[in-house]
């Protein structure tokens, strides 16, 4: 609908434009089609005259009324009046909504799908949890925001690459390669001689049990077998690694996470690619040289200070592998690069883009796309939920999947912008009430679908087609909500792929639902009448379809009975 009166209003601006109205070289404003505050307002309303009034130097209830003499005929539009100080509200016709009631049925499985990013390439880098311990809430965080934006952009026609980024390489896997080590060679957390920065964790005593029984374990393809020594450290390295990517990709995989690309950050320096952008960019002159370090002038391309690369006694600091990384994704056809991130790695993202910028290869600024997500805080019976015995210092993803299962997990940690606080309830996500969003949501589909094996039940026929053919009885309010409802869903997805933020989509499937059982608490479905059973079944069964829709791209299942 919005883009249908969008035409109709470009359309409009160019006729006056042509009739000199308004002047040859205007340029058309920004404006928007959107809902009204009320509905006694119209279905759409739309700001093109207030914002064309001040370049064109006239009233702006002038330039709308202009504007509406100048609409050209549509079938869309059932009426159109001006309001307020130039607002021009719409009324979407009849056989209009009812059209969009056919496409959902048209389209089923693709309905609210388009091809606006057909033939361009998208890189979505998420969780990229370094392979040292089981993966937390916070990752689960990223995971789930990760993964649906890939979803919704995939929607919206991307080619959608989904990429992993291993941290396997540093300080982190060194301390994880002790802790294995002494687990080994008998001593734990509590014995004098335990590594100052060990991880704590019961998961360390199980890597280095498998280790020492000569365990393989099978990652991407690579089989590394223990070694069973606990002398060679080199032999633990390897082993706890691999053993704790397997852990996370199953702990991913039960959350219904997956990726196209394992991209492990050894390769960077194995390959050559972290000594390779640093010749390019001293060779570019972006570099100095103080102190014994090798520095960046980031300030250069709009970082806050310049920033080492290389620090006196040789080694690099983490951000030149990361501009090594992101280069690859540039040169791999990454028109978007994506990567959601912890709020925690804010102040990293200037100097990754300087770095870019800094190697002249044709990159946009603003190139990589960041997400970045804040803490959560889960709660329990009123009281934050912080450990776990096998983490041995947090909550790991695993503990609230099996507490509050798949779909719970996901929707509660996908439901807030990304960049606020978000507070996990394990009580309200574990109760089958309606103050539980995904419960409501699931069961208005569920309910749905019990429409249709109650009227299977009582010997009651159903025909879609002559429920498309009835009239919408747009004058009862929940009926006219329900099917504006139905028919936002395209602009929802768009606008969720457009803003990365497939919260969108949770708020907008609650609002769905809501609007639903204000529609079925006014309403008897499984009537004498054949037309008008027709027609109610047809619009409940046109939001199952949608709802089904939704929850898909939130990865969300879609229960047909609860």
């Amino acid at each position: 609908m919005k883009t249908a009166l969008r035409a109709l209003v470009a359309q409009a601006i160019d006729t006056l434009r042509a009739a000199g109205t308004l002047p040859a070289d205007l340029v058309t404003p920004d404006y928007v089609i959107e809902r009204p505050k009320t509905r006694a307002q119209g279905d759409f309303s739309t700001n093109a005259a207030m914002l064309l009034a001040k370049p064109a130097r006239a009233n702006p209830r002038a330039i709308a009324q202009a504007i509406v003499d100048a609409l050209p005929a549509s079938d869309t539009v059932a009426s159109v009046e001006i309001a307020g100080p130039g607002f021009i509200n719409f009324r979407i016709a009849e056989a209009a909504w009812r059209g969009t009631i056919g496409e959902v049925f048209a389209a089923g499985e693709a309905y609210g799908r388009n091809d606006s990013g057909r033939g361009h390439t998208a890189g979505v880098e998420y969780v990229s949890a370094n392979p040292t311990g089981p993966l937390h809430v916070g990752h689960g965080r990223a995971a789930v925001i990760g993964d649906c934006i890939a979803r919704v952009l995939a929607a919206n026609g991307w080619n959608v690459k989904r990429e992993f980024y291993y941290n396997d390489a540093g300080a982190q896997i060194n301390n994880l390669a002790i802790s294995v080590q002494a687990r080994a060679q008998g001593r734990g957390p509590d014995d004098a001689g335990w590594p100052e920065d060990g991880y704590r964790g019961d998961y360390i005593k199980d890597v280095a049990a498998a280790y020492l029984r000569g365990d393989s374990v099978e990652v991407e393809g690579h089989v590394v077998t223990g070694a069973g020594d606990p002398d060679d450290l080199d032999a633990i390295r390897q082993f706890a690694v691999a053993y704790l990517r397997r852990e996370q990709n199953l702990d991913l995989e039960a959350y219904g996470v997956g990726f196209d690309v394992y991209f492990l950050e050894s390769s960077l320096y194995t390959d050559g690619k972290v000594e390779e952008t640093v010749r390019e960019l001293v060779a570019g002159g972006h570099t100095y040289e103080d102190g014994g370090a090798l520095w960046l002038r980031s300030t250069d391309f709009g970082d806050d200070k310049d920033r080492v690369m290389r620090k006196s006694d040789g080694a690099y600091t983490y951000f030149v592998p990361d501009v090594a990384y992101h280069l690859s994704k540039w040169q791999r056809g990454y028109e978007r690069a994506i990567t959601e991130l912890g709020a925690d790695h804010h102040g990293s993202l200037a100097r990754v883009r300087a770095g870019l910028q800094a190697l002249d290869k044709g990159i946009p600024p603003g190139w990589p796309e960041y997400v970045l997500h804040q803490m959560v805080t889960v709660m329990r019976g009123g009281e934050e939920v912080k450990l776990s015995k096998r983490a041995g210092s947090y909550l790991t993803l695993r503990d609230l999947i099996d507490e509050v299962g798949k779909d719970a997990t996901r929707w509660f940690l996908i439901a807030r912008k990304p960049d606020s606080q978000l507070t996990f309830d394990i009580d309200l996500a574990r109760s089958q009430s309606l103050d539980n969003p995904v419960y409501y949501v699931q069961v208005s589909h569920a309910r749905m679908c019990g429409l249709m094996r109650q009227l299977a039940e009582r010997g009651l026929e159903f025909d879609r087609d002559n429920g498309l053919a009835q009239p919408l009885d747009l004058d009862d309010a929940a009926c006219h909500e329900l099917v504006a409802a139905i028919g936002r869903y395209p602009d929802v997805v768009e606008s969720a792929g457009r803003d990365l933020e497939p919260h969108q989509l949770a708020a907008y499937l609650l609002e769905l639902a809501q609007t639903f059982q204000s529609y079925y608490n006014d309403h008897q479905f499984l009537v004498e009448d054949a037309a008008t059973r027709d027609a109610r079944l047809t619009l409940a069964l046109a939001t199952r379809q949608v709802l089904a829709n939704g929850l898909g791209l939130l990865g969300v299942g879609a229960p047909e009975v609860m």
